[in-house]
């Protein structure tokens, strides 16, 4: 485990912010250690997830909930280089997902399907992936039963049978793409019935959210949990960020406003809580009992950096700071301090993640999706600075 060197950040801080991130540096490093991470992957039946705390690779099944994102995270580094090694390579890796737009047994569909397809749909206009997407929503809308009014993430947790983490507001924007291209349109009434009942249930008077709500078979609620943060009632970074992100992808979809206000409040939550470091990563629990000794979460950073950015472009009076953390986050994330050592860390672009660490699962580590999320919000990043001149 390398800890993070926190003296040293909260020393650099100032200078970071003062640079802007040079992306296509950035670009190439994720390049060379994507390089590295598909020569050590012949096989695509084993998806890239993280390292074990001995430091050989850990990977995972098509059927794990983060099988997309290294697809994904392909088509992002095609989209940056437009070089064909890596439109070919992305579409390898997007396949290897098909047979997942069948799977009912989950809520992950979002991740699993749309980070890979729906990018290189966006990308390529490959029709062969619409009735991937078009099938994996109708799959997922399953998981939605109208007397509770949510999708069901899990299928048991502890003695509750209908548990729902904010995390699953992330799964709607893939029910929105398809029912604006040619699915079913009960899919957007889902995706709205269901972050109407999670702003109604998850969130907290400050704006932060629960990680589990569990609900009854009418709809009420049963018990409010978590998994993977500290306490029930702390704030588990990721999942802000999860929230962060999902209503920001909200308001766009629909331009209602109540999802717009609720966006800005997770985000002022996030960047005015007074255990947020001076380098903008989080601890994994912003409650956690430890800090500062606690691990940071790059992951969350990311999610974070990218929904911010998405963020900024609505306008309002915080639209300026909401730019302006983010950039600090990605300065942040591309410092030594989180960059993985080039052709090392198992060819993965960022260190210091925490995936589950109640669990002692993926602590301090790198994560996939902490790569996606940051490769998305600096291709977001850097279309911003050129609009902006």
């Amino acid at each position: 485990m390398r800890l993070l060197p926190i003296l040293a950040l909260l020393i650099a801080g100032p200078v970071l912010a003062q640079t802007p991130i040079d992306v296509d540096k950035e670009f190439a490093f994720a390049a060379q250690q994507y390089r590295g991470m598909l020569q050590s992957h012949p096989d695509t039946s084993k998806f890239p997830q993280s390292s074990k705390p001995d430091g050989s690779p850990d990977d995972r099944k098509s059927s794990w909930w983060c099988s997309g994102f290294f697809g994904g995270s392909l088509w992002h580094i095609y989209q940056r280089t437009n070089d064909p090694f890596w439109k070919e390579e992305a579409q390898k890796w997007t396949m290897a997902v098909a047979k997942e737009q069948y799977n009912t047994g989950t809520h992950d569909l979002g991740f699993m399907i749309y980070c890979p397809f729906g990018n290189g749909y966006r990308l390529t206009k490959n029709e062969a992936y619409k009735p991937i997407m078009l099938t994996g929503a109708q799959s997922l809308s399953t998981r939605f039963t109208p007397s509770v009014g949510v999708i069901k993430s899990w299928n048991k947790f502890q003695q509750y049978d209908y548990p729902v983490i904010i995390d699953n507001m992330m799964n709607l924007e893939l029910l929105f793409w398809a029912a604006n291209n040619g699915g079913d349109k009960r899919l957007r009434d889902i995706a709205i019935t269901h972050a109407d009942n999670t702003i109604k249930n998850h969130y907290r008077p400050d704006n932060s959210s629960y990680h589990v709500v569990c609900y009854n078979p009418d709809g009420t609620v049963a018990a409010k949990k978590t998994a993977q943060g500290y306490a029930d009632n702390s704030a588990w970074a990721r999942g802000q960020a999860w929230g962060l992100y999902g209503y920001t992808v909200m308001y766009r979809e629909t331009k209602d406003k109540k999802y717009l206000d609720q966006a800005r409040k997770i985000a002022d939550f996030y960047l005015n809580h007074p255990n947020l470091p001076a380098d903008k990563i989080p601890y994994w629990d912003f409650n956690a009992p430890g800090i500062p000794a606690e691990e940071r979460d790059a992951s969350a950073g990311a999610i974070a950096a990218s929904a911010l950015l998405e963020l900024s472009t609505h306008g309002g009076s915080s639209a300026k700071t909401y730019y302006q953390q983010a950039e600090r986050m990605l300065q942040s994330l591309s410092s030594p301090a989180y960059k993985a050592k080039p052709g090392g860390d198992n060819h993965f672009i960022l260190v210091h993640s925490v995936g589950h660490k109640p669990a002692k699962s993926e602590v301090d580590t790198p994560i996939i999706y902490a790569d996606y999320y940051y490769l998305e919000a600096l291709l977001r990043y850097d279309a911003l600075r050129k609009k902006q001149g």
